[in-house]
């Protein structure tokens, strides 16, 4: 993997700048990316803890689908259409408290056609906290241009 901020902006560091403002204040950082893969981090702070003492599920959905949408990128975003979310799933395995500094990790699993598979795995430290898997859509536009499906009503 490769660090952001090395060399000259890609695909991924310019979606990132993008979306730097949303990411730097919901606490998502994006240290490390590859071909299909990213790392994002986030410290869990008091205002993502919710009324049982524990991070809220939103919040670990938010980082591991960050680091899924970066991954995206990374694998398709740089060589053709823009790739998107199309659907996730999270399975949370343990509960984080404020403190705790979050780790995602996501790997693209398979591409086929115009779709794709992103396995994230959200850890503090060795434990893991969830398991996410996502699913993307190549829904055209070169790299970095998003053009939006039109609907029937549109033709």
């Amino acid at each position: 993997m490769t660090r952001a901020a090395q060399g000259s902006p890609g695909p991924v560091e310019s979606m990132f700048a993008a979306a730097g403002e949303a990411s730097a204040r919901l606490g998502v950082e994006l240290p490390e990316h590859g071909p299909g893969t990213a790392v994002c981090r986030m410290r869990v702070t008091r205002a993502m803890v919710d009324g049982h003492g524990t991070a809220h599920g939103g919040r670990l959905f938010l980082l591991a689908d960050t680091a899924c949408a970066f991954a995206c990128a990374c694998a398709g975003n740089s060589r053709g259409p823009v790739t998107v979310a199309a659907g996730a799933d999270i399975d949370l395995v343990a509960p984080a408290s404020a403190d705790d500094v979050l780790v995602a990790t996501a790997r693209e699993r398979v591409a086929f056609g115009r779709s794709g598979l992103y396995d994230v795995t959200v850890r503090r430290g060795d434990e893991v906290v969830a398991e996410f898997r996502g699913r993307s859509r190549a829904v055209g536009g070169g790299a970095g241009r998003l053009q939006h499906p039109r609907s029937r009503d549109d033709r």
